[in-house]
């Protein structure tokens, strides 16, 4: 990054010259002089060093850590990110560690350490000064030795950019002066605390306690004496006595800590040998950090934290911050568990289609074209080898296709729910696994929401007066939409070209209803009120075919849009922290929320939400009922986009707004005719989540929404609309409907017996 960024920058580059080449001029003939003088003079020259170190010290002392700092250290104590009902959702820590105290760490520990790195620890006050003049005439007849005590390291390790890592005399200084410092505060307990749970250990490990756990599974408490010796043995060199990867090296040098335990009176002599020849047992795990029941929540709430916190002077890993956000611990759970659940069923199916025999075999041209986007691919044509040279070999990498069918052929998705009437977010998933997928499909992942955008064009139909009991001819529909250009929207079989209500057409989503219907409204309209309900920051093409959900939105934007339709038509901002606090509980800062904004009028979001209602009691939500038991009140709509790329389904409860999103990470990848549609994809997610959410009382399944229910002659109790085209059901799959794609569909694969979606 180019510092220069202006003609005033320059300038003052070259002020900053001139002012050097004249302190240059300056100090030079004097210099020359002193070297003079110190020549014809050595004797005094000699006498004079001692002043000149002191003051050299003296100076030092600024750019060494304050005793406040030191202090501060100690009492270090990370940001933590709160549920609504009191738990921790997350801590911002600087690092990876665990913190224990010196009572609750293996003794043995202890004995190694004093033993091998500092055996006069309890006798000198930071600084060996016997060790120190030893180290330094081993140095000088070439057998370099470190001095460092078990101060001075901590000093370094606290203070790392402080004082440095350079070989050199002012860094030693800096590090003396600072261990001095640090016995000034500090007792010797807590100096050992202090530096067993600040030192690192590889593998993102830092502290005893997530060494114990990383190398052998256990507390640092439970550490026996060959486990002790070998991690104390590490600090050496961590990598090259690595015990996973450099084993025999890891054995020598925890051999070597034993006999230096011996040594100082720490272990019995007459147990070495026999110590010494036991092998090195090592049960490795990494050690993750841990991620909290919402990690990408969190992840973004870190940033936006970091960024509070420099305004308001505060260190979030120091400070002892409390986030408390509007997360609900238990429907966070319940949403994890049914994202898992649902996902790992529906992943057997993935792979199924994209096998190595079926959709990804190397002759498929799509396949050759994600080989051709992989690093070896790129590599071999940089080598020189022409397109057939590098694809083939990769086409026949067995163990390289496996990886690349994995990651690419990896089912997504995102869930949220939040309360409409305060627009406090309660759950947040922004993956399947955020170890594998850090992608947030909730607010990063920009996608096509199909059919669930719909209700916008029916919304601005009920706002104008249009009557939900209008009728519309189900048949082929042409616009015209300038250019030359007709659009022609189809839906999945052929039409009936019998008349459909518009109640009918959204609770089955037709395609040619909501296409004539657009045409009577407006893109400009039903965009405008896409954005009043919620739909902010994704850009809305104002054409026929946004009616059909062809602008990519978030997830977020699409269950704030339906919260606003649960809330009587009033719009309000998602919120998801309420207040920062320090450490001891005082509030350093509430964010109220904000008001809500009118965007749909009462009575045309009344008729809206209860023609909602339809999709799940006889349309294409049908499985809520079916499947999942849920007899409450509540209204949603599914979502497909062409292809199966993605599917949706949004759910609105009285208390409880929820989406979820499933598909691919790269859209080129879709899900298959008979599951990937959004009742068969994204709605058992959000069925599984509501079904739990009442079964455990969370939500309650008696609350009803202000809007009333329409009771009409015309409308059906069977799983079809008489209105719409007859539809068939496949002889081999009980309670499944056939789609008109030419296969069966397994019930179990999207919630037994409801008519097709999109």
């Amino acid at each position: 990054m180019s510092y220069i960024k202006s003609p005033m920058s320059w300038a003052t580059l070259r002020r900053m010259k001139l002012l050097l080449d004249r302190a240059a001029a300056w100090l030079g003939p004097r210099l020359r002089r002193l070297w003079a003088w110190v020549r014809l003079h050595p004797v005094r020259a000699v006498a004079a060093l001692p002043a000149l170190l002191v003051l050299y010290v003296l100076v030092l002392l600024l750019f060494t850590p304050g005793i406040g700092d030191i202090r501060k250290a100690k009492a270090e104590q990370p940001a933590v990110l709160m549920s609504a009902d009191g738990k921790v959702l997350a801590e911002f820590r600087r690092a990876n560690r665990q913190w224990v105290k010196l009572a609750d760490i293996s003794p043995s520990v202890v004995q190694a350490l004093i033993a091998t790195e500092d055996h006069r620890f309890y006798e000198h006050h930071g600084i060996d000064f016997k060790r120190t003049g030893a180290a330094v005439l081993l140095t000088l007849t070439g057998d370099r030795q470190g001095g460092s005590t078990i101060t001075q390291q901590l000093a370094r390790n606290l203070y790392p950019e402080d004082i440095g890592r350079a070989v050199s005399i002012t860094r030693k200084i800096k590090e003396a002066i600072t261990a001095l410092k640090i016995e000034a505060v500090y007792s010797k307990d807590e100096i050992l605390e202090t530096y067993l749970n600040t030192v690192p250990f590889l593998y993102n490990a830092y502290g005893i306690e997530m060494a114990a756990h990383t190398y052998f599974d256990k507390p640092a408490g439970k550490l026996d004496l060959l486990e002790s010796a070998t991690l104390v043995g590490m600090l050496k060199g961590t990598s090259y006595y690595n015990p996973v990867t450099n084993p025999e090296r890891a054995q020598q040098r925890r051999n070597v800590v034993l006999a230096q335990m011996v040594k100082h009176n720490k272990l019995d002599a007459a147990r070495l040998p026999a110590l010494q020849k036991r092998p090195l047992k090592v049960d490795f795990e990494r050690q993750g950090e841990p991620l909290g029941e919402a990690p990408h929540l969190a992840r973004q709430l870190r940033r936006w934290l970091i960024d509070w916190a420099d305004r308001n002077g505060y260190d979030i890993h120091a400070d002892g911050l409390v986030v408390r956000t509007t997360i609900d611990s238990r429907l966070q759970a319940l949403a994890n568990q049914a994202v898992t659940r649902q996902m790992d069923a529906l992943q057997k199916l993935a792979d199924a289609r994209w096998s190595p025999r079926g959709g990804f075999a190397p002759g498929q041209p799509l396949v050759q074209d994600l080989v051709r986007e992989t690093a070896p691919y790129r590599s071999a044509r940089a080598s020189g080898l022409t397109d057939t040279q590098a694809l083939k070999p990769l086409l026949a990498d067995a163990e390289f296709m496996k990886s690349l069918r994995e990651d690419k052929t990896r089912l997504a998705a995102g869930f949220m729910a939040l309360d409409p009437h305060t627009g406090q977010v309660r759950a947040w998933v922004g993956s399947r696994d955020f170890m594998k997928d850090q992608f947030d499909h909730v607010q990063q992942a920009r996608r096509q929401p199909g059919s669930t955008f719909k209700p916008f064009v029916y919304g601005a139909a009920f706002e104008q007066g249009i009557s939900p009991l209008e009728v519309l001819m189900d048949e082929p529909v042409e616009i015209d939409i300038g250019g030359g250009q007709v659009w022609r929207p189809t839906d999945g079989g052929e039409p009936s070209y019998l008349p459909m209500t518009l109640r009918d057409g959204l609770a089955y989503s037709k395609n040619v209803i909501t296409a004539q219907l657009m045409q009577r409204v407006g893109p400009q309209r039903v965009a405008a009120l896409a954005r009043a309900m919620g739909v902010r920051s994704s850009r809305l093409e104002e054409v026929y075919s946004l009616a059909l959900g062809t602008s990519p939105v978030t997830l977020k934007e699409m269950v704030t849009a339906y919260g606003t339709l649960a809330n009587g038509g009033n719009y309000l901002e998602p919120v998801v922290v309420l207040r920062v606090e320090d450490r001891t509980g005082k509030v350093l800062e509430s964010f109220a929320p904000a008001a809500p904004e009118a965007a749909l009028p009462q009575a045309a979001d009344d008729t809206l939400l209860d023609t909602l209602r339809g999709v799940i009691d006889r349309g294409t939500g049908a499985a809520i009922r079916s499947r999942f038991g849920i007899q409450a009140d509540v209204a949603g709509k599914t979502g497909t986009t062409q292809d199966n790329t993605d599917g949706w389904f949004m759910l609105m409860h009285p208390q409880l707004v929820a989406g979820a999103w499933v598909g691919f990470n790269d859209s080129r990848i879709t899900m298959s005719d008979s599951w990937g549609q959004g009742a068969r994809s994204a709605l058992p997610i959000v069925g599984d989540f509501f079904q739990a959410s009442f079964k455990t009382r969370v939500l309650d399944a008696k609350a009803t929404f202000a809007a009333s229910k329409l009771v009409l002659p015309a409308e059906s109790t069977e799983p079809l609309s008489p209105l719409v085209p007859a539809q068939v059901k496949a002889p081999d799959a009980p309670g499944g409907w056939a789609t008109g794609f030419g296969g069966s569909v397994p019930a179990e694969a999207w919630g037994g017996s409801a008519p097709p979606s999109r």
